[in-house]
């Protein structure tokens, strides 16, 4: 059986939240739980609203915050016992936002070249021609060797912040929302290079983003994520087609149609998201579901099979 290029097991992070002078701090479930895998080769996304704890799970990935239970692997090794170097040489990240990603008193070669610095990697002339093969790589010429991001657009910096992240040739690249801070007439453009990387270069990818018509176009399998759990895991054809949870459902049907006679959707999730905090008991959704019965009010589901993964609903199907 070939071992997945990322795993994770009942990952969870929580985090102590002060009330104030004289109260006992809250404890805050910021991943609760987490199990995945993630195949080498494909592009897993993971989805759900603005505090669900899909950076957060990222930190973890990239370890820039440990797990307080569970484990994550990568291809087999757990993170927890491997040397952080290493980690960093096998796991790099994409960050959201371009514009704060990139130091913006260091030129293109040595924001490119830094991960190569940081590691000791080669030597002076070696690091300037891996340079090159990288702004060749990520479609940049190569006179923007000495520019620096305030002379870049946004796309540009966003092209020079992958190149930085493939300089160590890592086996995953973390995308957490990678296109979200750029025009839309870049997105496509940042998206196309991405996959064509992958291909180059034989990356996986764990992809975070809230888009999800960018994920029904890049993604092997997705995952969607509330109030720091997996509710649903499938197929992303499984998912677009048919999602179990309602949730997912819900979230789909708020996705705004290209059909201009079709108007605007209807949005079915109703209710504010709960505090994560005191989040309620047994299914941590019901609040919001049309469909919870007194059973969800006071158990909360675990993973049911369904086609090409599982959902976590007491009635997925």
């Amino acid at each position: 059986m070939t071992v997945p290029v990322l795993e994770l097991e009942n990952v969870t992070k929580i985090y102590p939240v002060p009330q104030g002078m004289f109260k006992p701090r809250a404890m805050l479930t910021a991943v609760g739980g987490v199990s995945l895998s993630v195949a080498r080769g494909e592009v897993h996304a993971l989805v759900g609203e603005s505090g669900s704890g899909k950076s957060t799970l990222a930190k973890m990935l990239l370890g820039l915050t440990k797990p307080t239970a569970g484990e994550i692997r990568i291809d087999g090794v757990p993170i927890a016992k491997t040397d952080r170097r290493d980690v960093a040489r096998r796991i790099q990240p994409v960050f959201q936002d371009p514009y704060s990603s990139l130091n913006p008193r260091k030129s293109v070669a040595d924001l490119i070249a830094l991960p190569l610095v940081a590691h000791r990697i080669g030597t002076s002339e070696s690091r300037q021609k891996t340079v090159m093969e990288m702004l060749d790589a990520v479609g940049l010429p190569r006179r923007m060797i000495d520019a620096y991001p305030g002379q870049m657009s946004g796309g540009q910096r966003q092209r020079v912040a992958i190149a930085r992240a493939l300089v160590m040739r890592p086996d995953v690249l973390i995308c957490d929302e990678p296109t979200s801070a750029l025009d839309v007439s870049v997105q496509a453009q940042i998206l196309n290079l991405l996959m064509d990387l992958k291909r180059e270069f034989n990356l996986t990818y764990f992809f975070i983003s809230h888009n999800l018509a960018v994920v029904e176009h890049l993604a092997d399998r997705v995952a969607v994520m509330y109030l720091g759990r997996i509710v649903e895991e499938r197929g992303r054809e499984a998912l677009f087609t048919h999602a179990s949870h309602p949730y997912s459902r819900a979230l789909l049907d708020c996705v705004l149609t290209p059909d201009p006679t079709l108007g605007m959707p209807d949005t079915v999730i109703s209710g504010s998201f709960p505090n994560p905090i005191a989040p309620p008991p047994g299914c941590a959704f019901h609040p919001r579901c049309p469909r919870a019965t007194d059973r969800c009010h006071s158990q909360a589901p675990g993973p049911v099979p369904v086609a090409d993964g599982v959902a976590a609903c007491h009635y997925a199907a």
